[in-house]
Protein backbone atom coordinates (compact mmCIF):
# COMPACT_ATOMS: atom_id res chain seq x y z
CA UNK A 1 0.00 0.00 0.00
CA UNK A 2 1.44 3.38 -0.99
CA UNK A 3 1.70 6.30 1.43
CA UNK A 4 -0.99 8.15 -0.52
CA UNK A 5 -3.35 5.21 -0.15
CA UNK A 6 -2.59 4.99 3.57
CA UNK A 7 -3.96 8.51 4.11
CA UNK A 8 -0.67 10.44 3.94
CA UNK A 9 -1.03 13.78 2.15
CA UNK A 10 0.03 13.82 -1.50
CA UNK A 11 3.21 15.80 -2.15
CA UNK A 12 4.32 17.45 -5.34
CA UNK A 13 7.14 19.63 -6.58
CA UNK A 14 6.67 22.86 -8.52
CA UNK A 15 9.05 24.26 -11.13
CA UNK A 16 9.55 27.91 -12.02
CA UNK A 17 6.60 27.92 -14.45
CA UNK A 18 4.27 26.83 -11.66
CA UNK A 19 5.77 29.42 -9.29
CA UNK A 20 5.20 32.19 -11.86
CA UNK A 21 1.61 31.00 -12.29
CA UNK A 22 1.00 31.08 -8.51
CA UNK A 23 2.71 34.38 -7.63
CA UNK A 24 2.52 37.85 -9.18
CA UNK A 25 6.13 38.58 -8.15
CA UNK A 26 8.80 39.03 -10.81
CA UNK A 27 12.49 39.96 -10.85
CA UNK A 28 13.94 41.36 -8.66
CA UNK A 29 11.28 40.53 -6.04
CA UNK A 30 10.65 36.87 -6.86
CA UNK A 31 12.48 35.04 -4.06
CA UNK A 32 11.44 31.41 -4.65
CA UNK A 33 13.30 29.39 -7.29
CA UNK A 34 11.84 25.91 -6.80
CA UNK A 35 9.35 24.03 -4.67
CA UNK A 36 10.84 20.73 -3.55
CA UNK A 37 7.67 19.48 -1.89
CA UNK A 38 4.18 20.75 -1.25
CA UNK A 39 1.59 18.97 0.88
CA UNK A 40 -1.75 20.57 0.07
CA UNK A 41 -3.35 22.04 3.17
CA UNK A 42 -0.25 21.41 5.28
CA UNK A 43 3.24 22.61 4.37
CA UNK A 44 5.73 23.58 1.69
CA UNK A 45 9.49 23.19 1.26
CA UNK A 46 10.89 25.64 -1.29
CA UNK A 47 14.39 26.84 -2.19
CA UNK A 48 15.97 30.21 -2.95
CA UNK A 49 19.39 30.13 -4.64
CA UNK A 50 21.22 33.06 -3.04
CA UNK A 51 23.62 34.59 -5.58
CA UNK A 52 26.17 37.35 -5.18
CA UNK A 53 24.48 38.98 -8.19
CA UNK A 54 21.43 39.90 -6.08
CA UNK A 55 20.97 43.68 -6.04
CA UNK A 56 20.77 43.97 -2.25
CA UNK A 57 24.31 42.60 -1.76
CA UNK A 58 25.74 45.80 -3.28
CA UNK A 59 24.80 47.74 -0.15
CA UNK A 60 24.16 45.08 2.52
CA UNK A 61 27.03 45.10 3.38
CA UNK A 62 30.03 46.06 1.22
CA UNK A 63 32.87 43.74 2.22
CA UNK A 64 30.51 41.42 4.18
CA UNK A 65 27.48 40.55 2.01
CA UNK A 66 24.50 39.31 4.05
CA UNK A 67 20.93 38.72 2.87
CA UNK A 68 18.63 41.11 4.76
CA UNK A 69 16.37 39.40 7.29
CA UNK A 70 13.28 41.09 5.89
CA UNK A 71 13.99 39.44 2.54
CA UNK A 72 14.23 36.06 4.25
CA UNK A 73 10.76 36.71 5.68
CA UNK A 74 9.52 37.82 2.24
CA UNK A 75 10.88 34.59 0.72
CA UNK A 76 9.05 32.57 3.40
CA UNK A 77 5.86 34.55 2.74
CA UNK A 78 6.13 33.87 -0.99
CA UNK A 79 6.53 30.15 -0.30
CA UNK A 80 3.47 30.29 1.97
CA UNK A 81 1.64 32.19 -0.77
CA UNK A 82 2.29 29.32 -3.18
CA UNK A 83 1.00 26.88 -0.54
CA UNK A 84 -2.17 28.98 -0.09
CA UNK A 85 -2.77 29.40 -3.84
CA UNK A 86 -2.35 25.67 -4.45
CA UNK A 87 -4.37 24.58 -1.41
CA UNK A 88 -7.24 27.03 -1.93
CA UNK A 89 -7.17 26.57 -5.73
CA UNK A 90 -6.70 30.31 -6.37
CA UNK A 91 -4.54 30.10 -9.52
CA UNK A 92 -6.16 32.07 -12.34
CA UNK A 93 -8.80 33.65 -10.09
CA UNK A 94 -7.09 37.05 -9.82
CA UNK A 95 -6.86 36.67 -6.04
CA UNK A 96 -3.65 37.69 -4.28
CA UNK A 97 -2.15 36.76 -0.92
CA UNK A 98 -1.23 39.90 1.09
CA UNK A 99 0.80 40.19 4.31
CA UNK A 100 -1.28 41.31 7.30
CA UNK A 101 1.15 40.79 10.18
CA UNK A 102 4.56 39.44 11.10
CA UNK A 103 5.00 37.99 14.59
CA UNK A 104 7.86 36.57 16.60
CA UNK A 105 10.53 37.04 13.91
CA UNK A 106 13.90 35.73 15.02
CA UNK A 107 17.13 35.86 13.05
CA UNK A 108 19.57 33.14 14.05
CA UNK A 109 22.41 33.10 11.51
CA UNK A 110 23.49 35.22 8.52
CA UNK A 111 22.77 34.15 4.94
CA UNK A 112 25.71 34.75 2.61
CA UNK A 113 25.92 34.48 -1.17
CA UNK A 114 26.49 31.09 -2.77
CA UNK A 115 24.05 29.04 -0.69
CA UNK A 116 20.68 27.39 -1.13
CA UNK A 117 18.23 28.88 1.35
CA UNK A 118 15.67 26.27 2.39
CA UNK A 119 12.25 27.77 2.98
CA UNK A 120 9.75 25.78 5.01
CA UNK A 121 6.29 27.10 5.82
CA UNK A 122 3.00 25.66 6.92
CA UNK A 123 -0.52 26.51 7.93
CA UNK A 124 -1.27 27.33 11.55
CA UNK A 125 -4.84 28.35 10.68
CA UNK A 126 -6.65 28.25 7.34
CA UNK A 127 -9.79 30.22 6.52
CA UNK A 128 -11.30 31.42 3.26
CA UNK A 129 -9.95 35.00 3.59
CA UNK A 130 -7.27 34.92 6.30
CA UNK A 131 -4.53 32.35 6.88
CA UNK A 132 -1.86 32.10 9.57
CA UNK A 133 1.49 30.47 8.86
CA UNK A 134 4.73 29.45 10.53
CA UNK A 135 7.98 29.78 8.62
CA UNK A 136 11.57 28.65 8.99
CA UNK A 137 14.54 29.42 6.73
CA UNK A 138 17.78 27.46 6.94
CA UNK A 139 21.07 26.80 5.19
CA UNK A 140 22.40 23.22 5.33
CA UNK A 141 20.18 22.49 8.32
CA UNK A 142 21.26 25.58 10.26
CA UNK A 143 18.28 27.84 11.03
CA UNK A 144 18.67 31.42 9.81
CA UNK A 145 15.17 32.81 10.45
CA UNK A 146 11.95 31.78 12.20
CA UNK A 147 8.68 33.69 11.98
CA UNK A 148 4.91 33.50 12.29
CA UNK A 149 2.80 35.60 9.97
CA UNK A 150 -0.74 36.23 8.82
CA UNK A 151 -1.93 36.81 5.25
CA UNK A 152 -5.18 37.94 3.66
CA UNK A 153 -6.68 36.57 0.44
CA UNK A 154 -8.09 39.47 -1.58
CA UNK A 155 -8.79 40.73 -5.07
CA UNK A 156 -5.96 42.44 -6.90
CA UNK A 157 -6.21 46.24 -6.94
CA UNK A 158 -8.10 47.69 -9.89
Amino acid sequence: MSEEQAGAPATKSVDIRGILAALPHRYPMLLVDRVRSLELGERIHAVKAVSFNEQFFQGHFPGRPIMPGVLQIEALAQAAGILAVETLELAGTGKLVYFMSIDEAKFRNPVEPGVLLDLEAGFVQKRARVCKFWGKASVEGKVTCEVNFTAMIADAPA
